[in-house]
Order: C-alpha cells, then structure tokens, then sequence
C-alpha cells in the first residue's frame, strides 16, 4: 500500500472509464488529474486477501501494480498506469522470460489466474512484466468464489499453472520452462525468511494460520525443487 497517497474515495472523483476484468470497476479520477482503478469486491474479506497477496509478491520481488487504501472497505484501489502491451500473446520471447521469472511467485501464492483468462492478467509497462490481477491469488478464485481445500500446504500449482487441462493461457506461458528455469522461479520464495512472511500477512489483517501456510507451502516448494 502506497502510504503518500490519500485514501480513495470514489464519491468524491469522477468516473472517467469502466470495468476492465471480471469484477465491477471503473477508473476514477481525482481533482489532481490522477487516475486510479478501483474494484468493487464481494467483502472485507476479498479486500484483504488481495492486498495480503500483492506484499507477498512484493517481498518476492514481482512486479506489481500499487495498491492504495479505499474509504470503501469492499473496494480495492490501484494506481492507473499506461499499458505497453496487455497480453501475453503479444510479448517478445525476452518479456515472455521476465514473466516466467514469477513463475513461483504465482505458485506459492495458488495465483491461479496469474494469467489470466484471455492471457490478459500479464502487462507490460515501461519495459517491465507486471501482474496486473491478484484477485485469483490465495483464499479465492478470480470471481470471489472461496478456494476451500484446494488451497492447502501442497503448492500443487507448480503443475497445475504449466498443465493445459483448465488452464490453457498459464500453459502457454509455463509449459516451457526447463528444470533449471522452474529451480530458479523457486529461489525467489524459498529466500524469503519465515519472520518476514509472517510480518507482511499479520501486518496487513491476515490471520496467524495463514501464516504459518505461508509458510509450509514455501518449505513445500523447496522439497519439490529437490525433486526436479
């Protein structure tokens, strides 16, 4: 969260575009000329399992959009930024290389719409691969349904996300990745310490049990990086 930006409050902006993805939007915005995307999501809950997903990514090191607070707590607010290129058929092999960099950034976190349904949840600005979506990460599914079990200790998303069956876009992405490439995508979790992962989700309103999820699925990934 952007901490030199004011809360959102979209009563007091101008709605100068709509919805872009699957849940209710528009960008908005401000008397500054400064635009923000907002999402209206299901609950407090939603909210917070994003804005917990994005600090994760970002102890990663992932690219993402800057998430900012709203006055509205079913409402989640990013920066408005100017796309290069918003989907992933559309990017050179180098680009294709920075996205599968994440590759277990989006696993750790069951990210399974880290493509996106369309190939759409993967852009490019200025130069640099971006996840522009982090709804489908953690504890629900892309359109707010809870993951239940399926999101468990197993990072079984290190086959899921590189697999065609229910997930053709994420297929055409990952599929391709050698041993070593995937070795490296796992790197970029296994290095996080456990304290700081722990910090970032209780900081942000996540729960202890996340954590300690958190947690075990990295130790889970690095067994399975052993295995490779």
């Amino acid at each position: 969260m952007n901490k030199d930006c004011p809360v959102i409050d979209t009563a007091q902006m101008q709605r100068v575009g709509g919805q872009i993805g699957s849940n209710p939007a528009g960008i908005y915005q401000d008397n500054r000329g400064r635009r923000y995307y907002v999402k209206m999501l299901e609950s407090a809950a939603h909210v917070r399992n994003e804005f917990i997903a994005a600090k994760l990514y970002q102890l990663a090191g992932a690219p993402t959009l800057s998430y900012l607070p709203t006055s509205h707590p079913c409402q989640i607010a990013t920066e408005w930024v100017q796309l290069d290129k918003r989907y992933i058929a559309h990017f050179t092999e180098s680009e294709r290389k920075q996205a599968q960099r994440w590759f277990g950034v989006h696993a750790w976190t069951a990210n399974w719409d880290a493509a996106g349904f369309s190939g759409d949840n993967q852009g490019v600005v200025d130069g640099r691969v971006v996840t522009l979506d982090l709804g489908g990460a953690l504890a629900f599914r892309a359109q707010g349904d809870p993951k239940g079990k399926a999101f468990d200790i197993c990072v079984n998303e290190l086959d899921r996300l590189r697999s065609k069956e229910g997930n053709p876009q994420a297929f055409k992405l990952f599929a391709d990745m050698s041993a070593d490439q995937i070795r490296l995508a796992i790197d970029m979790v296994v290095a996080i310490p456990n304290a700081q992962i722990q910090q970032a989700i209780i900081d942000n309103g996540g729960s202890p049990k996340l954590a300690e999820k958190m947690n075990a699925r990295k130790a889970d990934m690095e067994i399975r990086k052993s295995l490779l």
